[in-house]
């Protein structure tokens, strides 16, 4: 298990550098120049200083390998992210700032999937063709179809107008008002986790479909166990492990799906920081958030993979 996840760990670094090359390089080829967006809005005077002192002084006069060969050593060696070219605050404040509401958001979202999508996709299995399970795969297709930009804009709109109630668009601090932070985010969460929840339910009851099928449960059947026995203690936990894959896969289209909800909801994330630095061409804040995204995804991975021994214990790790 040690050498195994010792090589995992190595593995993971030159995918991390691969995902900074790329990132390092596409973001620079987006139309759009910094320097021009500097001086429309008049961050400069090219009275006092010409373009060619600006671009030495931001540090985009040498080509774009020795830019990243500067960022890479800065990284390695000193943990330095880079400063914004536009306000000068380090990547690191700026993520600090900005990571817990990416967070909170991701997993309270998590979290609400998996208590919708788990026990419905179960009891969908288990009384199949029901009128409960035509219900509960119903609101799958449908929570599916429904985009989550379009029903958080619908959420907010649509309330506002009839009962002039809208959320709130101001941050409420976890360490100032727990309940009323909680309340702020719940909201986002569910209409985050919803296409996750979705497609989870959907795999779930499929997978414990073909599990109670198996011949090691209709033996537990014979052997006289309860029901609750045979469908949670040995059917479930096997069904589980495509789903655990299935999640694993969905988790860095939910990080993306962030950008969008914290846009709506004037979140103060990761993901509308990343947006805000797109618009401005903040190289060094995107590089960063990219490659601390990047990051979070290659260990959600590696946990996806670690819990498939608890699940099934003819895995073996070498």
């Amino acid at each position: 298990m040690h050498t195994w996840l010792i090589r995992r760990l190595i593995s993971l670094v030159p995918t991390l550098f691969l995902v900074t090359i790329i990132v390092f390089i596409v973001i620079r080829l987006v139309p759009g120049n910094i320097i021009d967006l500097m001086v429309s809005q008049h961050e400069y005077s090219m009275e006092g200083e010409g373009r060619e002192a600006i671009i030495k002084a931001l540090g985009l006069d040498v080509p774009v390998y020795v830019q990243y060969g500067r960022w890479i050593r800065d990284m390695v060696f000193h943990g330095d992210l880079g400063s914004s070219l536009w306000n000068k605050m380090t990547v690191t404040s700026l993520l600090g700032a900005r990571m817990a509401t990416t967070l909170e958001l991701g997993i309270l979202a998590i979290i609400i999937a998996l208590v919708i999508a788990i026990p419905i996709g179960i009891y969908s299995a288990i009384r199949q063709d029901t009128i409960g399970d035509y219900i509960g795969r119903t609101m799958a297709i449908l929570g599916l179809a429904v985009p989550n930009f379009w029903l958080g804009t619908m959420v907010i709109v649509f309330p506002s107008l009839w009962w002039n109630w809208s959320p709130s668009f101001q941050l409420i601090k976890f360490t100032e008002d727990p309940l009323g932070n909680l309340g702020m985010f719940l909201l986002p969460a569910f209409i985050l986790g919803l296409s996750m929840a979705s497609t989870t339910m959907r795999m779930m009851r499929t997978m414990m479909l073909e599990v109670l099928r198996q011949d090691y449960i209709k033996t537990a059947w014979a052997k006289g166990l309860r029901e609750r026995e045979v469908n949670l203690r040995h059917a479930m936990k096997n069904a589980l492990i495509p789903v655990i894959t299935l999640i694993g896969l969905q988790l860095p289209i939910m990080i993306g799906g962030t950008v969008i909800i914290e846009q709506i909801f004037s979140l103060p994330g990761m993901g509308l920081l990343m947006l805000e630095a797109i618009f401005q061409r903040d190289y060094p804040i995107v590089t960063g958030v990219t490659l601390v995204i990047g990051v979070g995804v290659l260990f959600i991975n590696l946990i996806v993979d670690m819990s498939y021994g608890f699940l099934d214990p003819r895995v073996q790790y070498k």
